[in-house]
């Protein structure tokens, strides 16, 4: 039994995932990231390891994602003469931010820096995000402090990512006009 083509079948399998098994108004994404098989260019190894990331809006897809996965793994690897085992860790709940909380953000940005240097059309981002687990216990938002364009604004996890420092001050002076307009509001 080669663990490497049968790490390769279930990779290939579990592509069609969100494809045919998430409805098409979810949003979700399994990205398998690493095979890990053996250390000899002419040995079968005798196992591999795939690892990778799931992501989506909701823990009923996560969930969906997450049954799919090792129901292909398991009889995919049954097929071959083999078995799997899926390791599937919720690191993150779906970062979903409160509508409420979300316009009180826009307005305290606004407040800070005017209208025009808001951008409120931001489209949905699948972050791995610790934030989510302060969501589900609270109503709150998820925002951006911009980075500006040109060198290094490009996003976080590139390699040409260069944090703006002068960034640092609206940043600093935004959170203080939430804090100073939730206390207004009590």
């Amino acid at each position: 039994v080669d663990p490497v083509v049968v790490a390769a079948q279930i990779v290939t399998a579990c592509q069609t995932i969100v494809s045919r098994n998430i409805s098409p108004r979810d949003t979700a994404v399994l990205s398998f990231t690493q095979i890990h098989g053996g250390d000899a260019y002419n040995v079968i190894p005798q196992s591999a390891r795939i690892m990778g990331t799931a992501r989506a809006f909701s823990m009923a897809v996560m969930g969906m994602i997450e049954d799919n996965m090792r129901r292909m793994a398991e009889s995919i690897a049954a097929g071959f003469g083999a078995t799997a085992e899926l390791d599937f860790r919720l690191e993150f709940m779906p970062t979903v931010n409160n509508a409420t909380e979300t316009l009180f953000a826009i307005e305290c940005a606004r407040d800070l820096v005017g209208g025009d240097n808001v951008n409120e059309e931001i489209p949905l981002v699948m972050a791995s995000e610790d934030f989510s687990y302060m969501l589900n216990e609270r109503p709150g938002a998820y925002i951006f402090v911009g980075n500006g364009a040109g060198e290094g604004g490009c996003e976080v996890h590139n390699p040409g990512y260069d944090f703006n420092d002068q960034a640092l001050p609206f940043g600093a002076a935004y959170f203080v006009n939430v804090v100073e307009k939730k206390l207004a509001r009590r």
